[in-house]
């Protein structure tokens, strides 16, 4: 329905822009989130840079790579050191708070609206931030989780005792054999729940939160129905962009709101109904507020 060519970006006055958004969240029935990497960004966590270095430079010393995600795909010469890399990513980016109260921020704008969130992101920071844990989806999968390499079931393994463990634990960037993780079923290696290839595991919890999700556009598809993207690119449009491009083209009361540094746009076809905002999501919600 939509292709690239017809995206247009916004040239419009901030400050306008601003006061249409405010004007659409507040005349909203419902409110649609879609969040991907560069809200966490915004947020503060970023891969690259000082904090890489300050909880990677041994890693970085050893192996060469210069950031988290480069790290993540790195052989590493034992399952001992793979593991104190990934004690360390997870503590990081899911245990830990964001530097910024960027997700706060989402939520005192739509807390007392009827809200639902879908994302890719999977830090958590949702949920952290106060978000209904039944009103989110994640569908990427979540840092705090681990699955069977295999896999030899559908389900996936809370991971926060054992990756304390492993941080408390680990030396000279080992964590002791004991404490790598195994499959309760069929013993084999655990791995992270993301979504990265097809044995990647759909729970029941998230089997549910898609239900719910879905459950929720189709109770409200006549409403006045505000998306709200935020950070999300074109890796994974079609999880997130291109149907919200499509839904609020099908809903003459919808608005389609964009916020992305860089790369804010909407197709033609619903250029009249759409806020798109190229600057930093954290100003935009700060600015939001007053």
């Amino acid at each position: 329905m939509f292709s690239r060519m017809s995206i247009t970006k916004s040239t419009e006055d901030y400050l306008a822009q601003i006061d249409k958004l405010k004007s659409a969240l507040k005349s909203a029935d419902a409110v649609v989130i879609g969040a991907g990497a560069g809200l966490s960004t915004s947020a503060g966590f970023v891969y690259s840079g000082e904090r890489f270095k300050k909880y990677f430079s041994d890693f970085e010393d050893k192996y060469g790579f210069h950031d988290m995600y480069a790290g993540a795909f790195c052989r590493y010469d034992t399952l001992e050191e793979h593991w104190a890399y990934w004690s360390r990513f997870i503590t990081v980016n899911r245990y830990m708070d964001a530097p910024k109260p960027v997700y706060e921020n989402i939520f005192n704008l739509v807390q007392d609206k009827d809200y639902f969130v879908i994302t890719t992101n999977v830090d958590h920071c949702f949920q952290k931030a106060g978000f209904d844990k039944k009103r989110l989806f994640y569908t990427q999968g979540d840092y705090g989780l681990f699955q069977c390499s295999e896999p030899c079931c559908q389900e996936t393994f809370d991971n926060e005792e054992i990756v304390r463990q492993m941080m408390e634990k680990q030396k000279d960037m080992k964590v002791p054999s004991e404490l790598i993780p195994v499959c309760p079923h069929c013993g084999r290696p655990m791995t992270m729940n993301l979504r990265s290839d097809g044995r990647f595991v759909e729970d029941e919890g998230w089997h549910k939160a898609a239900e719910r999700y879905e459950d929720f556009l189709r109770t409200r598809m006549n409403l006045k129905l505000l998306f709200l993207e935020l950070g999300v690119g074109y890796n994974t449009p079609g999880i997130i962009k291109y149907p919200f491009w499509r839904l609020t083209a099908k809903n003459p009361k919808a608005v389609y709101a964009c916020i992305n540094y860089g790369e804010a746009g909407c197709p033609n076809e619903i250029k009249q109904r759409s806020v798109c905002i190229n600057n930093d999501i954290a100003k935009v919600l700060e600015d939001l507020k007053q």
